[in-house]
């Protein structure tokens, strides 16, 4: 493989530094823009050998980064991170042919507030995988996720387990679900029990391959507050993954449903939005796990609800015509059936929220040639030091 002397110009989509050699993209992870370095190539991909000279870069705070996979970005001076990932939204709106000058300066979230993670487990380690690799980084330290989230993730190691641990940090303590490939006998349950009362766990569950989770010990509610509202969470249940980011996108799409009185929102989880909704507004709710349906039901009766797979049964246009807004929070992939609906539909206002800048671009696009107009994209940094940016998008017909 040969060495060549690079300039890096900008981060890519996945975080690597971009450079041109002989005519062609190379990528050369952990560079920033400007960086003059050495690298090995191989391909279109390249191993940095030196940083010959520095660009728009700072030394990363963590001593994990560099191997740990959880971060690709620390080491971005501050200005160059939020460029890129302002820039990360306005490429993928730009390859869909949609104007890149819409998108915002992100909103930014600070360090270790993250509260939600998965990590693995070894009977020698606990902590995020390696970059590209299945060897697992033994975590002591993170400057991303909440202190509490650290404090579990060290003590997991004492199991000696194999598997994965999704942690979630709750109003009322952390909630814990084991992923574990082999099944559990007494004396392990008895001992994960113990473990839940020393880290004074909300909950500790576990599972199987497929199967539903298993409690091992409650010790109170599993509850969080959604605008005054408090609603018991289901295990493996999804948040936003900082109560600062959830504050802001819920204001975005507030905002942007304007004065409607009728709302669907759509892949609503738990209600993250959905509770929020309806105290301006008459809001059905729709998502294919039914615990987080039950769970938002629950919590606010006056909120209609049903379970229901939106890739495979989208509210058709016809299904939609009495809403005056409609809100979607799909998964990383989108929602390709669901933004045609929408664009043959006659709802006024969209608010759109995403985690993939890509999977939305192209539901953009769909419903832009719909006849709707993108009027903003705000995007939201809640995946700190990642190539990930959520964002929240408002669409008029």
């Amino acid at each position: 493989m040969n060495v060549a002397t690079l300039t890096i110009e900008r981060i890519g989509a996945r975080g690597d530094g971009i450079a041109h050699c002989e005519g062609r993209a190379v990528f050369v992870p952990f560079t920033a823009p400007g960086d003059v370095v050495r690298a090995r190539l191989n391909g279109d991909k390249a191993e940095l050998v030196a940083v010959v000279t520095p660009g728009a870069r700072q030394e990363p705070p963590c001593p994990h980064f560099g191997r740990c996979g959880g971060c690709s970005l620390q080491h971005l001076a501050d200005d160059a991170y939020a460029a890129a990932k302002q820039d990360f939204v306005r490429e993928a709106l730009a390859h869909r042919g949609l104007d890149p000058g819409i998108v915002e300066p992100p909103v930014r979230v600070p360090p270790a507030t993250r509260r939600r993670a998965r990590l693995a487990m070894t009977r020698a380690a606990t902590g995020f995988h390696q970059r590209a690799s299945h060897r697992v980084v033994d975590m002591t330290t993170c400057f991303v996720l909440h202190p509490n989230l650290v404090a579990v993730a060290q003590a997991l190691r004492s199991l000696r387990l194999d598997g994965a641990a999704s942690l979630t940090l709750t109003d009322t303590g952390v909630d814990v679900l084991l992923d574990l490939s082999r099944s559990l006998d007494l004396a392990q349950l008895e001992t994960l029990a113990a473990f839940a009362n020393a880290q004074d766990l909300a909950r500790l569950s576990w599972r199987m391959a497929d199967d539903a989770p298993s409690p091992i010990v409650q010790r109170r509610p599993v509850q969080i507050d959604f605008s005054g509202t408090t609603v018991d969470l289901p295990p493996d249940c999804f948040l936003q993954a900082t109560k600062n980011s959830e504050t802001a996108i819920r204001d975005h799409v507030l905002a942007g449903i304007g004065d409607a009185r009728i709302v669907a929102d759509l892949y609503s989880g738990v209600g993250t939005f959905g509770v929020a909704l309806a105290k301006r507004a008459k809001v059905h709710a729709v998502d294919s796990n039914a615990a987080a349906i039950a769970a938002l039901r629950r919590a606010d009766p006056a909120i209609t609800a049903d379970v229901r797979d939106l890739e495979r049964r989208p509210l058709s246009a016809d299904e939609l015509k009495r809403f005056d807004a409609v809100v979607f929070d799909p998964p990383y992939a989108g929602a390709v059936a669901q933004a045609k609906e929408l664009a043959r539909s006659g709802v006024r206002r969209v608010v759109a929220v995403s985690c993939n800048p890509a999977s939305f671009a192209r539901d953009a696009r769909a419903l832009v040639d719909g006849g709707y107009r993108l009027t903003r994209v705000v995007p939201v940094d809640q995946f700190l030091w990642s190539a990930e940016v959520e964002l929240v998008a408002w669409f008029e017909r």
